[in-house]
């Protein structure tokens, strides 16, 4: 009798331990999905609070303006922020961990010893504040017809390798710059170069205002300065040539606070081919 039940016993502990294994893991998986729901996506706590709005844009002035401009409308040395859109994730999560952390192979540096994890979440408030609704209803294939035709636009920019190198590279445009900012450049594109000769995009200003030089013989070259220093001056003449000047051995350097772009109002430039224009250049995000 007694080894009769000696033996039940020894039958039964497999199936008592196989079940007792299932009853875990179940527990075990559980755990992980619980805790994977909760850690996977943190949420900005201060998500559409004014306070934490109003706290994030003294912090970002102070912190990121130097680089993304004063009002996140970007510069020549970072993007502008105020898109919506952006290259390294645009979650609540995803913008806490590049403003932490950083960037590695690009100008963003780590904040994690400047900003603690609330005056961070308060500038991603912030942000999240400047986003406006889309409103790119213009034809972007159009838009690039305009781009590289009537337009004559590819002449003097570059996208993806080709084109002109007298303007800027636009093959980011979109992900660097928010659509009213790309209208206002076409329409009026020396605002912004006024705007640079102060904060906040004295680089800009800089990089691409007018540049005049008289040669010791009284020729004239106009284009934009690349490299300047007092004794030098480098440059790209609208002939898409480069230029390298001794100031010593010019009559003289003029520098004029506009752009070599000329304005595009809407009797050359309709308000339909504007927004094509646009809607094509939002959409260059550089090549993947």
């Amino acid at each position: 009798m007694a080894g009769s039940v000696s033996k039940r016993r020894t039958l039964l502990s497999p199936i008592r331990l196989l079940a007792a294994v299932i009853v875990l893991a179940g527990l075990v998986l559980g755990q992980t999905d619980v805790g994977t729901s909760v850690a996977t996506e943190p949420r900005n706590p201060l998500a559409e609070n004014p306070q934490a709005v109003q706290e994030g844009r003294s912090q970002f002035r102070f912190n990121c303006s130097m680089c993304h401009g004063v009002d996140a409308q970007g510069t020549q040395k970072a993007p502008s922020l105020t898109t919506g859109q952006w290259a390294h994730g645009g979650s609540d999560g995803e913008l806490f961990h590049t403003i932490q952390h950083g960037v590695p192979g690009t100008l963003m540096p780590a904040q994690e010893s400047i900003l603690s994890e609330t005056e961070t979440w308060q500038v991603i408030s912030y942000l999240r504040s400047l986003q406006k609704p889309a409103s790119l209803a213009g034809d972007a294939a159009r838009g690039k017809e305009i781009f590289i035709g009537d337009g004559t636009c590819l002449s003097c920019h570059m996208v993806n390798g080709h084109g002109g190198r007298l303007g800027p590279d636009l093959s980011r445009a979109g992900a660097e710059r928010s659509a009213a900012y790309l209208a206002e450049s076409i329409r009026q594109p020396s605002a912004h170069l006024a705007e640079g000769i102060t904060e906040p995009n004295k680089d800009l200003a800089q990089k691409y205002q007018t540049v005049e030089v008289i040669t010791a013989q009284g020729k004239r070259i106009v284009g934009v300065a690349l490299n300047e220093d007092s004794f030098s001056l480098q440059m790209m003449g609208m002939d898409q040539q480069f230029h390298l000047f001794v100031k010593s051995e010019v009559q003289e350097v003029v520098h004029k606070p506009k752009s070599l772009m000329p304005p595009y109002p809407v009797e050359m430039l309709s308000d339909k081919d504007l927004q094509d224009l646009v809607a094509y250049l939002s959409g260059l995000r550089g090549q993947q």
